[in-house]
């Protein structure tokens, strides 16, 4: 269910100027499913249009050019057309497609830190190890696989096995006995069902009646929370052990603040998308007669990268390596680091004046026809609020503290675990902790195991995720104390207790996930 969608949206930049993508916003990004992490850039990330007002032709002549050949037009840094701000997934994808496919070659991408990328930081180092400090992967989409074609960087797209087992650590409570207590998520429904035991029998007799349909109509005089409304469809089981884990992993939100319908509004538009009653079932299957209208309808070009369902993307030496090709393809005179954005005002032209404080203490100014922001809510509201009133509540956007901690253990320290092979103790996507197991880490996901060259030989590479909007007392904590925690997540998959054998990395984002 979490790959329906991918409808067609449309971003406006100035009155005669319009750039249409394949896909949302968020979809261009790295959505952060339970083994994908992503989506940090586009839930802490904000794009604002700053052109509701622009003068006639402000961008360009006709409402679209032809497509660039490769031939660029040297930016003059003062003024441009447009200027996207921040050069994480989203701002580097826009500033890429305008200049390749809309001929929006007068612009400039600026971003705050030395290097493109915003919260998508890969790193390396001497030993072998390939690590994320931001997001981990991306689903595919014909957008993105057009993207990776356009910026020649096919060669570095890798992409994980789909049938990879996902897993939720649960022990007791009527689940049956599994290998160190993971359970794999089911892949082929209804069959998995017979040999799932994460669930109780009730809890399965629950769940796939609401499936099917019957189940309480939705409340009229309020939005459901993520709670409420898997509740009502599938059952409280089936809510602790599965979504609420999954909802932890993804958004490091409390499901009972989360909006359904803002959250995961692809599953919340099944209800009554069906023609046999509300149940998400047959939802599903008229979602899936429109992916398939809408493929037949745009297809992808034969050039693409091709991808199967439930497989996720990344690159050979990390994801930074999309915002470090566009930034190549852009050129240096199109992309300036660390300038950090201090104001944007409209003048009585209507043309945007940015002011930047540059890393050398410098001030700077932009003028623009339009100005895109692909940057933290807290940014935006600071820097937008001028131009667009609403912009200013934007600071009622909570964001909780969320650390990233990326270790290694040696391959023999494992259990013997699920779906194993030989050489292979770590074979799937990693593990969810519900928070009823009392294990402080939010999950697991297995890096080594997902994409190659990540660890050496001999190790296993795991990055682990730890507080939330229901542990916010990780802000206060010290770096070892977190490191010593996030040990834990892997615990249970470890032949007895180990420290890691390497502790690559920890980064804390204080304001991570709006």
């Amino acid at each position: 269910l979490s790959q329906v969608g991918g409808l067609s949206r449309t971003l406006r930049l100035g009155l005669r100027f319009r750039l249409r993508l394949r896909l949302s916003p968020r979809e261009l990004g790295l959505e952060l499913h339970f083994s994908s992490r992503p989506p940090r850039t586009m839930k802490s990330a904000l794009a604002l249009a700053l052109a509701l007002a622009a003068p006639a032709g402000a961008l360009v002549g006709p409402q679209r050019r032809a497509r660039t050949t490769g031939l660029r037009m040297a930016a003059d840094p003062a003024n441009v057309d447009c200027l996207v701000v921040g050069s994480g997934v989203s701002g580097s994808c826009t500033a890429f497609h305008l200049a390749k496919n809309e001929g929006v070659e007068n612009l400039l991408l600026t971003e705050v830190n030395e290097v493109v990328g915003g919260n998508v930081i890969s790193k390396e180092n001497d030993e072998g190890f390939v690590w994320e400090e931001g997001p981990n992967s991306f689903q595919p989409t014909p957008g993105i696989m057009q993207t990776v074609h356009e910026l020649g960087i096919t060669n570095d797209l890798v992409l994980a096995d789909a049938t990879l087992p996902r897993f939720v650590y649960w022990q007791g409570e009527g689940a049956g006995n599994k290998l160190a207590n993971l359970h794999a998520l089911p892949t082929n429904l209804p069959g998995d069902l017979l040999t799932f035991q994460l669930l109780t029998w009730p809890g399965r007799i629950r769940a796939g009646l609401g499936a099917a349909g019957l189940i309480a109509p939705a409340p009229t005089d309020r939005e459901e929370s993520v709670r409420e409304f898997v509740t009502r469809h599938l059952g409280a089981e089936t809510f602790e052990r599965i979504i609420d884990p999954f909802v932890s992993g993804v958004y490091a939100g409390d499901p009972d603040e989360l909006s359904m319908r803002a959250a995961l509004r692809k599953i919340h538009r099944l209800e009554g998308l069906g023609d046999f009653g509300p149940g998400l079932v047959s939802g599903a299957v008229n979602r899936f007669k429109e992916i398939a209208d809408e493929k037949a309808t745009n297809p992808p070009k034969p050039e693409w990268p091709t991808y199967k369902g439930g497989q996720l993307g990344s690159f050979r030496k990390g994801l930074q390596t999309l915002p470090n090709a566009v930034e190549k393809f852009l050129g240096p005179d199109r992309v300036r680091t660390g300038w950090a954005l201090e104001s944007v005002r409209k003048e009585k032209s209507g043309i945007y004046a940015a002011v930047f404080k540059t890393k050398a203490g410098e001030s700077k100014t932009v003028r623009a026809k339009s100005v895109v922001l692909t940057v933290p809510t807290r940014v935006a509201k600071n820097v937008a609020t001028d131009v667009i009133p609403a912009a200013s509540r934007l600071e009622e956007v909570y964001s909780p503290p969320v650390a990233s901690v990326t270790m290694a253990y040696k391959k023999e320290w494992f259990k013997d675990l699920p779906n194993a092979k030989e050489g292979r103790p770590l074979n799937g996507f990693g593990h969810l902790l519900p928070r009823k197991m009392g294990i402080r880490s939010l999950g697991t996901i297995w890096s080594s195991s997902l994409f190659p060259g990540r660890a050496p030989e001999g190790y296993e590479l795991l990055l682990t995720y730890i507080g939330g909007a229901r542990d916010r007392g990780i802000k206060d904590m010290s770096v070892e104390d977190i490191v010593k925690q996030a040990n834990l997540s892997p615990g249970p998959s470890l032949s007895r207790s180990r420290s890691p054998s390497l502790s690559l990395s920890l980064s804390p984002y204080p304001n991570p996930k709006p």
